[in-house]
């Protein structure tokens, strides 16, 4: 008699784990799917394929916006390794992606600067 009378929340509760464990998942694939971007990019450049590494490129310029802080700070490490970044190298695609990561971390720090002080101004 009791489960009957809790079928539907059962039921729900039940959804809601589903749910959750699917988003989860999801989550990852798509962040394991950017590392190997980044990787293949990597290899390709450095191996001298150059046009099938810019198509890659362009792939991660245009993911850039849409990535956490944290993937951002992963590709900024791993690309640090491969690059001088007192050296400007402007037809390095390695060197450039690298900058833009470097912008994009700046970019959001500027912004996370400004709304913590809009909370600390806030009445």
């Amino acid at each position: 008699m009791n489960f009957r009378r809790n079928r539907f929340i059962l039921g729900f509760l039940g959804l809601l784990i589903f749910c959750s464990v699917m988003v989860i998942r999801q989550f990852q694939a798509n962040q394991s799917k950017h590392v190997e971007l980044r990787e293949a990019f990597i290899l390709l450049y450095t191996k001298g394929y150059r046009v099938e590494a810019e198509k890659l490129y362009q792939k991660l310029l245009n993911d850039g916006e849409k990535l956490s802080n944290k993937v951002l700070l992963d590709d900024f490490q791993r690309t640090l390794m491969l690059v001088d970044p007192t050296a400007t190298q402007p037809t390095n695609l390695i060197y450039n992606y690298h900058w833009y990561v470097s912008h994009q971390l700046d970019i959001r720090s500027e912004s996370t600067l400004e709304r913590a002080k809009k909370l600390a101004n806030a009445p």
